[in-house]
C-alpha cells in the first residue's frame, strides 16, 4: 500500500507541474483547457492506465507479484532493444542518417594533387581562381586592412567543362582541407533531414578550419538544392527551401559569437564552392547575393586554342601518329567540353585497338567523333534505289553547305545509315559563333532544303526523308520573321513574346507571308545551283555509292578539280 501511496503523490506533482500554475477562477480553467485539453487528456490517460496497472499489481498474489518484479528488467531491456532498432530503421535506413555529413571523409588540399598546370585552357577562369586562391593565402593581409575573405564562389558553365577540376585546383593551391559532396545529397523525402545534414557539414568544416586555418566545401550539382525558392499560397513550403535557408544561414546568417566555454569563437575561413550546369537566373538571388557567393565564375566550352592544348595533353597519355594535325582536330571538334575530347581520344584508343594497331591514327579519330556524335554504323538491306536516292540527297546537302555556307565546313558526307538515318553529312563551323547574322541563317536554311532540290531534279518526286530538313528550315525562317527582326517588309520586334490573343490576325498574316517568303527565295537559289552544277552533283553521287563515305580531304579535293574553292568567313 505504501507504493500506491507515492504513485499517486507522484502522478499529482506531475499534474502540478504540467499545470504551470492553481487555477483560481473557472474562467481561467476553462481558457486553460481549452488552451491544453491533448495535454491534459494524455496525462489523464497515462494516470489512469499507471493507477490500473498499481491496482492490478497490489491485487496479486505474492507469488506472482514477485513474478512480475523479476521479469520487469528484462522488459525494461527488450523495451530498449526495440526503441533502438526503431532509431536506427528510421535514421540509417530511412534517413540514412541525420549526421551522416558529419562524417564526411577530409581530403587535405595537398593530396587532391591537381595543379594549375593540370587545368587545362580556361586561361581567363584560371586567372580569376587564382585571384581568389591568393586572397585565401593572404587572409592575415586581408584581415589586417579591415577587409573579409570570400565566403563563396559559384562556378556556372555546360556541363564537362572542368568546374570540379578547376575546385581540386584551388584546393591544391590553398592546401586546405577539401569537403566533395553532390547537392542531390541533400535531398530526402523527410522534411528536415536536408537542413540537418547542412548543419552536420558545417559544423564539420568549422572543425577542421579551426585545425587547419580554414577548410574549402565543394558542392557539385549545387542547382539541387539552390534554385529559387518555392512558398505555397496555403502556408507550406517545399523540402528544398528548408535546405536552401540552412544553407544561407550558414554560410551568412546568424552564428554563435562565442563557445561552449563561453570564450569568444574565432572566425572560420570557410569557403564554399559551388558548381551547376543550370542558368545563373534559376538560381535563388539570396544565394547569388554579396556575403554568400561573392563571386560568379563563368566557365565556357573551350575555344579553338585551348581544343587544341586539351588534344595534345590527352594524345600525350598513349600512342598516337606524330602526322596527326592537332589544329585540324580542333577545328573538326567544335563546341565539344574537355569531357567530349577526353571521351573522343578514348574512343579513338578503343577502335585503334579493334583494328588491331598499335598507333591511333587520325581516321580512327575521325571515326571516334562520328561515332559520338551520329551514333553507330549498322547494316540495313537497302535497295538499289533508295540507295541511290540518298546519295542524291547528302550530295545535295554537301555542295549548298561548301559552296553557300559563309562559316561550315564539311568534314565528312555519309551514305552508311547511322541512328535511324540513311545518310548525313557532318559539318561544323571552324570556331564558335555566338550570334547568327542573317547570312548565316539564310545558309542553313538553303543547305536543309538542298536535299530536297536535288531529289526533286533527279527523280521529280522526293521521299519523307526530307521531313527534318524542313523542319529545321521552317523553323529558321520563323524565327528569323517572328523573332529576330530579319523579314523584308521591315516588321520589327519579337512576336512570340506577345499573347496569341493579342496579335491581330491580319499581322498574323503578314508575318507568314514574309516567312514564306524567305522560304521560297532560298528555295530558288538552291535551285538555281544545282541546276547549274549538275556535273558536280553527279560527280559526288558516283563518289558516294562506291565509297559510301567521303573525308574533307576528298571532298576538298573534288570542288578543285572543278574550279570551286570555299571561302569561309572564320
Amino acid at each position: 500500500m505504501p507504493i500506491f501511496i507515492v504513485v499517486e503523490l507522484a502522478i499529482y506533482l506531475i499534474l502540478l507541474l504540467a499545470g504551470g500554475v492553481v487555477l483560481l477562477t473557472s474562467r481561467m480553467a476553462r481558457i486553460y483547457i481549452r488552451w491544453h485539453w491533448v495535454k491534459i487528456a494524455i496525462i489523464t490517460g497515462v494516470y489512469a492506465l499507471i493507477r490500473l496497472a498499481v491496482w492490478g499489481f497490489m491485487s496479486m498474489e505474492s507469488f506472482y507479484a514477485k513474478l512480475t518484479l523479476a521479469q520487469l528488467p528484462l522488459q525494461i531491456l527488450l523495451f530498449a532493444f526495440n526503441a533502438a532498432v526503431f532509431v536506427y530503421m528510421y535514421t540509417v535506413v530511412l534517413g540514412r542518417g541525420f549526421s551522416s555529413m558529419s562524417k564526411k571523409s577530409k581530403v587535405r588540399g595537398e593530396f587532391v594533387n591537381i595543379k594549375w598546370s593540370d587545368v587545362i585552357g580556361m586561361d581567363n577562369v584560371k586567372q580569376e581562381a587564382r585571384e581568389v586562391v591568393e586572397l585565401i593565402n593572404d587572409r592575415a593581409r586581408v584581415k589586417k586592412i579591415g577587409g573579409k575573405i570570400l565566403r563563396g564562389i559559384l562556378m556556372i558553365g555546360p556541363p564537362g567543362c572542368g568546374k570540379t577540376y578547376l575546385a581540386k585546383a584551388i584546393s591544391t593551391e590553398t592546401g586546405m582541407p577539401f569537403l566533395a559532396l553532390s547537392g542531390s545529397e541533400f535531398v530526402e523525402v523527410f522534411v528536415g533531414v536536408g537542413a540537418s545534414r547542412v548543419r552536420a557539414l558545417f559544423k564539420k568544416a568549422r572543425e577542421l578550419a579551426y585545425a587547419h586555418g580554414g577548410c574549402i566545401v565543394f558542392i557539385d550539382e549545387l542547382d539541387a538544392i539552390a534554385r529559387k525558392r518555392v512558398f505555397s499560397a496555403f502556408g507550406g513550403t517545399e523540402e528544398t527551401n528548408s535546405t536552401q535557408n540552412q544553407l544561407l544561414a550558414e554560410m551568412d546568417g546568424l552564428q554563435e559569437l562565442v563557445d561552449k566555454s563561453g570564450e569568444p569563437r574565432p572566425e572560420q575561413n570557410i569557403i564554399v564552392i559551388g558548381a551547376t550546369n543550370a542558368p545563373e537566373e534559376t538560381i535563388d538571388k539570396a544565394l547569388r547575393r554579396p556575403g554568400r557567393f561573392d563571386r560568379l565564375l563563368y566557365i565556357d566550352l573551350p575555344n579553338l586554342e585551348d581544343r587544341e592544348k586539351l588534344f595534345a595533353y590527352y594524345l600525350s597519355k598513349i600512342q598516337y601518329d606524330k602526322a596527326i594535325d592537332v589544329g585540324r582536330l580542333a577545328r573538326k571538334a567544335v563546341y565539344k567540353s574537355p569531357a567530349d575530347i577526353e571521351n573522343i581520344v578514348k574512343e579513338a584508343a578503343l577502335i585503334a585497338t579493334r583494328s588491331k594497331r598499335d598507333l591511333i591514327k587520325f581516321e580512327d579519330i575521325s571515326e571516334a567523333i562520328e561515332r559520338i556524335e551520329l551514333g553507330l554504323k549498322h547494316k540495313l538491306n537497302v535497295t538499289p534505289h533508295e540507295k541511290e536516292q540518298t546519295a542524291y540527297h547528302e550530295a545535295g546537302h554537301l555542295i549548298a553547305l561548301y559552296i553557300l555556307h559563309p562559316t561550315d565546313d564539311v568534314f565528312k558526307a555519309s551514305i552508311i545509315p547511322r541512328r535511324g538515318t540513311l545518310g548525313a553529312v557532318h559539318h561544323q563551323p571552324r570556331e564558335e559563333i555566338y550570334t547568327f547574322d542573317k547570312n548565316k541563317l539564310l545558309a542553313d536554311i538553303k543547305a536543309s532544303l538542298a536535299g530536297y532540290v536535288s531529289e526533286k531534279l533527279k527523280y521529280g518526286t522526293t521521299s519523307s526523308g526530307v521531313a527534318s530538313d524542313f523542319t529545321k528550315a521552317m523553323s529558321i525562317a520563323h524565327n528569323m520573321v517572328w523573332r529576330y527582326g530579319m523579314s523584308e517588309s521591315g516588321l520589327l520586334g519579337d512576336y512570340t513574346s506577345i499573347p496569341d490573343t493579342q496579335i491581330s490576325d491580319k499581322l498574323k498574316e503578314q508575318l507568314n507571308d514574309e516567312t514564306a517568303k524567305i522560304f521560297k527565295r532560298c528555295l530558288k537559289d538552291v535551285e538555281d545551283l544545282l541546276e547549274k552544277e549538275k556535273p558536280l552533283l553527279e560527280r559526288f553521287v558516283k563518289e558516294l555509292l562506291e565509297k559510301e563515305e567521303l573525308d574533307y580531304d576528298e571532298i576538298d579535293a573534288i570542288f578543285k578539280e572543278y574550279g570551286k574553292f570555299s571561302t569561309k568567313t572564320i
